[in-house]
């Protein structure tokens, strides 16, 4: 059995609407979160940045980064380089900015020392870099590519400056003079790794 409706008199069926049609309260709400959420998302990256560690000087490879924001010793800082001769030859015009330890703070003394090390029928002069007598990393007269590597200041680290490096035997870094001190100039900001 089937049942049949007509349509009397002047009525007529209602077009049927295709969609969801929000209330206008809902529509403005979600407008105004979106706007709230961009608005947030603008501050953070106001003060804080996402860098990616592209050498293999750090054990981390990806940081969070909180800008204008000196740093203490012990704590990655993220700097930018002087754009000298062999900077460029290795990273490029217009260098990112590069992550390194902070060994030496305003005051610290930093020293270069040799020592004679004995390897079998050969002995070999082998130098490193110290701060406050603590060693930190080695020294090298040749990067990988076999250029000349100018030793980096010795001293009492200045005012509003830092000495940074990596213990890495690679690493490129106060310890050198194309970078040598890290100025509060230069500093972008802290790092925490988060990879």
């Amino acid at each position: 059995m089937t049942a049949a409706f007509t349509l009397t008199g002047s009525a007529k069926a209602a077009p049927r609407r295709v969609g969801i049609r929000l209330p206008l309260w809902r529509t403005l709400a979600a407008i105004g979160l979106a706007v709230a959420a961009w608005a947030g998302i603008r501050d953070w990256s106001d003060s804080h940045a996402f860098m990616i560690n592209a050498t293999d000087s750090l054990p981390n490879w990806a940081f969070f980064v909180e800008k204008r924001v000196l740093p203490v010793r012990g704590q990655y800082v993220f700097f930018r380089v002087p754009e000298t001769p062999l900077v460029v030859a290795h990273f490029g015009a217009n260098t990112k900015p590069f992550g390194k330890l902070v060994f030496g703070m305003p005051g610290d003394v930093v020293a270069r020392h040799e020592e004679l090390v004995s390897r079998g029928r050969f002995d070999e002069v082998e130098q490193w870099v110290s701060v406050n007598g603590v060693r930190v990393a080695p020294l090298k007269p040749f990067s990988k590519r076999g250029e000349p590597l100018t030793a980096g200041p010795t001293g009492v680290v200045p005012k509003g400056c830092y000495f940074v490096a990596t213990p890495h035997v690679d690493g490129f870094d106060s310890r050198y003079a194309d970078i040598g001190w890290v100025c509060a100039k230069q500093i972008v900001g802290t790092g925490t790794p988060v990879l």
